[in-house]
């Protein structure tokens, strides 16, 4: 990928990705820039300019291939091929994310959970086996594991992504109530669900306010 593209334009591209699946599964073969952007609302311009970041995909007067841009947009978005996934955490979010059947559909694959709850121990969740946190090293030296989802309490996850770090992971999905603030070759995304709940909340407040 192209060095120097803007955050807020990598951030459209899984929108973007979104509503090509979709319109790929409603059988529209081609799209335009204008038509697109009623779609997402986003402006015709605006998404010329984000794919022009990366060679335009499409001709004037002739629109987008839609089945092109989605394989395109998969390839820069890296979900054009497979990566091994771990969760550590078992309870009710590490549960939910390993139940979500369309990380597989793109490319995300949960090798297996890890948990401190020796009564989850030897447990499948979607086809993927609960196991002590004894054998987080083992097992991900031995199945190829680049992605970590962490959702355990925020105490431990440090600890745990270190240990992950040295085993070989690249990359962090957080859900742990606490920024994961690592070396600078590790990837995080840190996700903070109860700030997204209160940035809605703001919005919510704010519109009352504005409609007396």
């Amino acid at each position: 990928m192209k060095s120097g593209i803007s955050a807020a334009v990598i951030k459209r591209l899984p929108r973007y990705y979104r509503h090509l699946d979709e319109l790929m599964e409603s059988g529209v073969d081609r799209i335009s820039s204008g038509e697109l952007s009623k779609r997402m609302n986003i402006t015709a311009s605006q998404i010329r300019q984000d794919l022009n970041n990366f060679g335009g995909f499409g001709q004037q007067g002739y629109g987008y291939n839609v089945q092109y841009l989605y394989d395109e947009i998969g390839k820069l978005l890296g979900i054009d091929k497979q990566h091994g996934m771990i969760i550590v955490g078992a309870g009710n979010l590490g549960k939910a994310i390993a139940n979500y059947g369309n990380f597989e559909k793109r490319g995300f694959i949960i090798k297996a959970l890890f948990d401190s709850n020796t009564e989850l121990h030897g447990k499948e969740i979607r086809g993927a086996k609960v196991y002590g946190l004894d054998k987080l090293e083992e097992f991900v030296a031995e199945n190829d594991i680049e992605i970590a989802a962490i959702a355990i309490p925020k105490n431990y996850a440090p600890e745990v992504a270190e240990r992950l770090i040295k085993c070989g992971v690249k990359a962090f999905w957080n859900f742990a109530h606490t920024d994961l603030n690592l070396n600078n070759d590790i990837i995080v995304e840190n996700v903070h669900l109860s700030e997204s709940l209160m940035r809605l909340s703001y919005r919510l407040h704010s519109t009352e306010e504005r409609n007396g």
